[in-house]
C-alpha cells in the first residue's frame, strides 16, 4: 500500500521502520514536528522519527501545523492509499482524514477507551493499572474517539517504568499495525465502537506532575515514580535543592509523619508517607550522576528523624 507516515516520538519509530522494511508497503513521505529547542544551551533537535526517517533516505515533512492549506495540498498530491500516524503531537484536520481510500489509522499506546489522550503510558503506570496494550484505531475528527481495529495486551507487572513501557510498546504496536494494514486490504478487518461508558482520559502531564507530595501514600507515589521515568521524571527537595528520585519500592508499614527519614540502609532511604513507606532506591542529586540512594544520602550526611522538604524549604531535624 502507498502510505503517509505521521509521528514523532521514539514510541513511532519501530512502526516507521517496519514499514520501510515491508516489500508491501511505499512510504512516499515522513511527516513530523518541527525541530524544537532542547537542554539548556537551546539548540535545536530533531524528533526520533526524523532521525530514523533521514537514515532511511525517507523525504521528511515538518509542518508548523497540519491543518495549513498548503500541508493539505501536499497530503493531496501525494495521494496515499492509506495514512498511519503514531504519537504525533497535533490534531488530524477531518480534510486530511477525507484523503486516503483506506482511511486513517492510528497506532495508539492503550487499550481503548482506557485512557484516550497524549500520556496514555504515563496514566497507566501512575494508576497502578494491571495491564495496558496498543489499539490500531481508525481515526475521526475526535481525540482517540474512533472505531477500535485491533488491540494486543501485556501485563504491566514487570514494568519498571515508563521508558521501559514505551519500548515493549513500540515494538508490540508496529507488529500490531502489520497485522491491520494486511486485514484492511483484504477486507477482514474489525471494527468495534468504544464503549463511551469506559473511557478515562490521559492529558498533557502537567510541569510540577513529579513531585512527590508525601502525604499520599507510599504505593501512588511508587506508581508515580514509574510512570514519569525517565521524563519529565521524579523529584524532591533536599536543603532547597531538587533530588531526582528515579527508582523505588514500597511498603505498607510507617512509623513517622510524612516526608520523614526513617532509616537508611540496604535498600536505600526509607521514607514514611500518609500510607505506607516509600523505599528510594536510585537518585540524582543536582549535576551529578544518578547514584544508589544510601550511597548519597551517606555523602549528604542524612539520619533518621530528618524530613524532605518540598519547594525552597530546607530540610531538618525533628525537634
Amino acid at each position: 500500500m502507498r502510505l503517509l507516515f505521521i509521528g514523532t516520538t521514539p514510541f513511532a519509530v519501530p512502526s516507521l521502520l517496519v514499514l520501510d522494511d515491508s516489500p508491501k508497503h511505499e512510504i512516499l513521505a515522513v511527516v513530523t514536528q518541527p525541530d524544537r529547542p532542547q537542554g539548556r544551551g537551546g539548540r535545536l533537535s530533531m524528533s526520533p522519527v526524523k532521525e530514523a526517517a533521514l537514515k532511511l533516505g525517507l523525504s521528511v515533512f515538518q509542518p508548523e501545523k497540519v491543518r495549513a492549506k498548503e500541508f493539505v495540498q501536499t497530503v493531496r498530491d501525494f495521494a496515499p492509499e492509506v495514512i498511519v500516524v503514531a504519537a504525533f503531537g497535533q490534531i488530524i484536520p477531518q480534510r486530511i482524514l477525507d484523503i486516503p481510500p483506506f482511511g486513517c489509522l492510528n497506532v495508539h499506546g492503550s487499550l481503548l477507551p482506557r485512557w484516550r489522550g497524549a500520556a496514555p503510558m504515563q496514566y497507566s503506570l501512575m494508576a497502578g493499572d494491571s495491564e495496558t496494550g496498543v489499539t490500531t484505531m481508525m481515526m475521526d475528527a475526535g481525540l482517540d474517539t474512533g472505531d477500535i481495529l485491533l488491540q494486543a495486551s501485556l501485563s504491566l507487572a514487570d514494568i519498571e517504568n515508563l521508558g521501559v513501557l514505551e519500548a515493549r510498546l513500540a515494538d508490540l504496536g508496529a507488529g500490531l499495525l502489520m497485522q491491520t494494514l494486511a486485514a484492511l486490504e483484504a477486507g477482514s478487518c474489525p471494527r468495534q465502537t468504544q464503549d463511551t461508558s469506559l473511557v478515562t482520559h490521559s492529558p498533557s502531564l502537567p510541569p510540577d506532575i513529579g513531585l512527590l507530595d508525601w502525604s499520599r501514600p507510599a504505593e501512588e507515589l511508587h506508581n508515580l515514580v514509574r510512570g514519569v521515568t525517565p521524563k519529565p521524571g521524579a523529584y524532591t527537595y533536599w536543603s532547597g535543592k531538587r533530588l531526582k528520585v528515579l527508582r523505588t519500592s514500597w511498603s505498607e508499614a510507617a512509623s513517622g509523619q510524612p516526608g520523614m527519614i526513617e532509616n537508611i540502609g540496604g535498600n536505600g532511604i526509607t521514607v514514611s508517607t500518609s500510607k505506607g513507606a516509600l523505599h528510594l532506591l536510585e537518585v540524582q542529586p543536582e549535576s551529578k550522576a544518578r547514584m544508589a540512594a544510601d550511597a548519597w544520602a551517606r555523602g549528604a550526611r542524612l539520619a533518621s528523624g530528618q524530613v524532605f522538604g518540598a519547594g525552597d524549604f530546607d530540610a531538618g531535624n525533628e525537634e
